[in-house]
């Protein structure tokens, strides 16, 4: 498959804004709830129902410690979501979802994007739906965020459903995690090419296989267009 090899470098000269690269973990009574069954018929119900409000669509009531969705992703579907949080750090493996950006609520905007993630503290997750169908994206260990240079940590990863989950970890060629500045943002790089790419209106994006990941085009083609995208900090 041919690789287009250039395309606009990321701006450098952006002041950086700050925000904290720790995670918080979550608290161990949100699995004790999830496997409460309550003690009577009225207080069972109730439970379900609160459960009901908060578990993904095909995450049933008797899977524990899964994670819990502030509201549904118009993008995954409840088993994928099941699937992907298996490859976060185990500190995260239960923790839970608040959607903080989506195109679909926010418009097609990367200045409000990092908007919505100012203040945070803790680990993001960014899911792509095109306008092909394919569903892809990245996770980091940090809020997404304007920089001068590189950041993140070995944790962040590429994925892909295309249609079966593939994830793509990080390869210890280079540290080039994420970048950002006003005009675009990326995930991995090398040889300047990137991973995963998106232009500031959140649109037009690109993918190529870089040394961060060694990972496959993430799209069915290097050039893609977004139709749904989705920004979860993760706590």
């Amino acid at each position: 498959m041919l690789r287009a090899m250039h395309y606009s470098p990321l701006v450098n000269h952006l002041n950086e804004a700050p925000v904290s690269e720790e995670s918080s973990d979550e608290d161990d009574k949100e699995c004790e709830t999830c496997r409460s069954t309550g003690a009577n018929e009225s207080s069972s119900n109730s439970d379900l129902s609160a459960e009901n409000t908060c578990r993904p669509p095909g995450i049933n009531n008797e899977d524990s410690c899964e994670p819990i969705l502030s509201e549904e992703s118009k993008v995954l579907l409840g088993e994928q979501i099941k699937q992907i949080s298996m490859h976060f750090p185990p500190r995260l493996t239960a923790c839970t979802w608040t959607l903080e950006y989506s195109t679909m609520k926010h418009g097609t905007s990367l200045r409000t994007l990092y908007r919505s993630m100012q203040g945070l503290d803790c680990s993001t997750f960014i899911v792509i739906k095109d306008t092909d169908g394919q569903v892809f994206g990245a996770f980091c260990s940090s809020p997404l965020r304007v920089s001068d240079c590189f950041y993140g940590t070995g944790e962040t990863f590429l994925f892909s459903f295309s249609p079966e989950l593939q994830v793509f970890k990080w390869t210890s060629e280079n540290s080039f995690f994420v970048k950002g500045n006003l005009d675009s943002f990326a995930f991995g790089g090398g040889r300047g090419i990137f991973g995963l790419w998106l232009d500031g209106d959140l649109y037009h994006g690109r993918s190529h296989t870089c040394d961060t990941f060694n990972n496959d085009i993430l799209s069915k083609t290097e050039d893609f267009f977004v139709h749904v995208m989705e920004a979860w900090a993760l706590k």
